[in-house]
């Protein structure tokens, strides 16, 4: 069925695709978040288990917005490792770093997931997407200010 919301075919896919990559790093995200959570080590252990969890347990919730606004768009939201792994602008970390390495890995993971919201938002706005524009300035503001409490941990 033809999707009439008064957004062309065209822009519908631009913003899905940007939606795609930002669902993408926010996966990669999630997943480091995870990872870290089980494999923090160090004086810091308690502070730092907890506030991965808390972290991964939004970015949960935000990867189905995400989606389900691709899907709302009328396109397929990337469901697998592989796509996401062609899409992400996140590297995947192999081991398992010290306490301080992974808190700069995820500034810059939260600074990267803010970067690629940020590029799609000129084309929702210049589309009259509303909902995406919404979404992606409440996403920035999020991983903008977790990075901000991130790289306060870091300073002496």
């Amino acid at each position: 069925m033809k999707i009439d919301i008064g957004i062309s075919d065209q822009h519908r896919a631009e913003i899905a695709d940007g939606l795609s990559r930002m669902l993408a790093d926010s996966y990669t995200l999630y997943l480091k978040t995870h990872n870290y959570h089980w494999n923090v080590t160090g004086p810091l252990f308690n502070t730092l288990h907890l506030m991965f969890e808390t972290q991964y347990t939004e970015l949960a919730t935000a990867v189905d917005e995400i989606a389900e606004r691709i899907r709302a768009l009328g396109h397929q939201a990337p469901g697998s490792y592989a796509a996401f792994s062609r899409l992400t602008s996140i590297a995947e970390e192999e081991g398992v770093p010290s306490a301080e390495q992974m808190i700069a890995d995820l500034v810059a993971g939260q600074e990267a997931v803010a970067r690629t919201a940020r590029t799609v938002f000129p084309v929702a706005e210049a589309a009259g997407d509303e909902p995406t524009a919404d979404l992606l300035t409440q996403r920035m503001n999020l991983h903008e200010k977790t990075a901000w409490m991130l790289r306060s941990m870091l300073e002496q």
